[in-house]
């Protein structure tokens, strides 16, 4: 029967499906498995399944083998020129006066090409750059250009929760946020309250929106007449996570109520 594993060559990348083969894997076990762009040294951080159980439907590659003392050797060595290109970059990107943000070098596993990483108004002419890294380098040259989020999760950091910023240690994808999600869930408009690392609004405004939405629901709009034991009166605030709402009076006066309450 054929299993399949998932695979991470970033920590906090993307995990990739491939085919174990003959090969009886664990967690963490070290890999080196066939890309597109060559072998690549991943992690193992999902254990092998059937095939059958796998969701996508898309052809997989092999784990070529498992990784021996020359790999660990070969991605430390990359992470020596990983770091030299970037410094390299930057007295080049300095030098030419081009405006963006250098903020990431990854070289291949067989260090066939460096791949640099970087934030930027607008468009860039990187083509005289180019030139000098070739030139200094002697192999392949990609200039990628990412927006902030990315750069977020490329980077890391930690979040005003105190934790380890979600794009970096568990997000796989992007998911679309509004600031209608802040006013959702009753939170503060103040955009350093709401905002990330990134500038942008905080990724986990998405994650309880839709409980907020369904318990919403069942609110009587502000504004609209309700009866309580009181009398009739207006809603003027609802309290999602208390579940009340609270009324205003012809009187002045104001009084809370749960929804079973209301009649």
């Amino acid at each position: 029967m054929e299993k399949f594993i998932g695979v991470k060559f970033k920590s906090n990348g993307k995990i990739y499906d491939f085919l174990s083969g003959p090969f009886v894997l664990n967690i963490n076990d070290s890999v080196i498995v066939s890309t597109e762009q060559g072998l690549g040294f991943g992690i193992v951080v999902n254990p092998p399944l059937p095939v059958s159980e796998r969701e996508s439907k898309s052809p997989l590659k092999k784990v070529f083998r498992l990784a021996n003392e020359s790999d660990f050797e070969q991605r430390e060595k990359n992470k020596e020129v990983e770091v030299e290109a970037k410094e390299f970059c930057q007295e080049c990107i300095d030098e030419l006066g081009l405006q963006m943000n250098l903020f990431s070098v990854e070289s291949t596993f067989d260090a066939s090409k460096l791949t640099f990483f970087f934030t930027a108004e607008g468009r860039v002419d990187f083509r005289q750059l180019i030139k000098m890294l070739v030139k200094k380098f002697r192999i392949r040259i990609e200039m990628r250009q990412v927006g902030i989020r990315n750069q977020a999760k490329m980077c890391g950091g930690m979040g005003r929760c105190g934790r380890e910023v979600c794009c970096s240690s568990f997000l796989d994808k992007f998911e679309p946020v509004s600031i209608r999600m802040a006013k959702e869930q009753d939170l503060s408009l103040n955009p350093t309250k709401i905002s990330g690392l990134c500038g942008r609004l905080m990724c986990c405004l998405t994650y309880e929106n839709e409980t907020y939405k369904h318990l919403r629901s069942k609110f009587p709009k502000i504004g609209s007449e309700v009866k309580t034991g009181k009398g009739k009166g207006k809603v003027v605030n609802q309290n999602v996570i208390r579940n009340v709402v609270r009324v205003s009076f012809e009187d002045g006066t104001y009084s809370e109520h749960k929804l079973d309450e209301l009649i």
